[in-house]
């Protein structure tokens, strides 16, 4: 039999095979699409709106309920409470009825008129990032929203029209536009890298249990083109699951996507052959179906801190700054986003794209040569 039939027929014998295994079928054909649709989920809304708060008012006067008024109409907060005691909203705050609270000192108008510093103290649930952002955020807008009505006021008693009032308030005007994440949403910062880490996790945890299977069974010993075939078929389901996520899931989302479709082709090329050929060699060192499973499945978390998305990279200690590279996804993440969402040419995740090379060919090297030194 030719090397190139020994290929195809192993090719054909792996699909046939993980589609016989139900459970390999569930890791490989199931979780990821089960991912796509729900792990987003949650983050529909991509932006957290209506956090109950609170509002002490111990100035009781027109600019403080003008203040108040503010908070209300704003769509980041909904005010559950207005109270004129500040224990009273800590201990709402404690026991969860609200995310946070902002207090207005007494003589808050008094020291607005005489022009002198006003401090208005906001507290909030740090817990929650995004809830304590939002909580911030909504206060903030609303009190710089009444102070510049204040002071553009001033300048108006002082001789100012309306128009030189505003310009003299405000003589540069900025404008911020995300360039990347137009929506600013959470979902859109984080289902697009994860997505890259989902494909690696159930792509290693798959073929390890297969290849698992094989070494308790003795179908590890086999030549070097019916290992390629065996890769060559994990390959193809990858690469069907990454087609999946950047050629459906994310337009079906609405994530920002298509900066870079055929850049994004070239590195599902190099990011699934490099997961497969690892995911491989681990089966072969774990030689046991469920001990795959069961190392894989609780490395997802350590893995995502180590990408470099989540975490500042410049705060992980030396060691791991280095050997996080040896994760595939640390290299497919970085890539994906600079490809899928900021539209990079080629050219600018050339060395991404190159590790993600040399780790394949490393651990494929690696596997048919500790596949060839258990043969009889």
């Amino acid at each position: 039999m030719s090397a190139l039939s020994r290929l195809w027929q192993a090719w054909l014998a792996t699909l046939k095979t993980i589609a016989s295994d139900k459970g390999v079928v569930l890791i490989l054909g199931l979780a990821p699409l089960i991912y796509g649709f729900f792990y987003p989920w949650p983050y529909g809304t991509q932006v957290v709106t209506r956090v109950p708060v609170a509002v002490v008012d111990l100035d009781h006067s027109n600019l403080s309920r003008q203040i108040t008024r503010y908070v209300q109409a704003s769509p980041r907060v909904e005010v559950r409470l207005i109270t004129g005691d500040e224990h009273t909203a800590q201990q709402a705050l404690w026991v969860g009825e609200i995310e946070g609270f902002a207090v207005l000192p007494r003589d808050l108008k008094r020291s607005v008129l005489r022009g002198t510093p006003a401090v208005v103290t906001v507290q909030a649930n740090g817990s929650y990032a995004l809830l304590n952002k939002a909580v911030s955020y909504g206060f903030s807008e609303a009190i710089g929203t009444v102070s510049a009505g204040v002071e553009i006021a001033k300048l108006e008693a002082a001789g100012q029209g309306a128009l030189q009032a505003q310009a003299s308030r405000s003589p540069i005007s900025t404008q911020l536009v995300a360039l990347f994440n137009p929506t600013e949403g959470y979902g859109s910062y984080v289902v697009p890298a994860v997505a890259l880490l989902i494909l690696q996790q159930t792509l290693l945890m798959g073929v390890g249990m297969l290849v698992g299977l094989w070494c308790e069974t003795g179908q590890n010993r086999a030549d070097a083109f019916t290992w390629l075939g065996r890769l060559l078929a994990f390959c193809t389901v990858g690469w069907a699951n990454g087609l999946l996520y950047f050629g459906w899931i994310y337009w079906l989302q609405d994530f920002p996507r298509g900066g870079n479709p055929g850049g994004a082709l070239v590195l599902l090329a190099c990011y699934v052959p490099a997961i497969c050929t690892l995911g491989a060699l681990l089966g072969v060192w774990f030689g046991n179906r469920e001990r795959a499973l069961q190392v894989l499945l609780f490395t997802a978390l350590p893995v995502i801190f180590v990408s470099g998305f989540s975490w500042p990279s410049e705060s992980l200690p030396p060691l791991l700054q280095h050997l996080r590279w040896l994760f595939p996804s640390t290299a497919g993440i970085q890539a994906s986003l600079k490809l899928n969402q900021m539209g990079a040419p080629l050219s600018d995740v050339a060395g991404l794209l190159g590790l993600l090379s040399l780790l394949a060919l490393g651990c494929g090297g690696w596997l048919l040569r500790v596949t060839r030194l258990r043969q009889p």
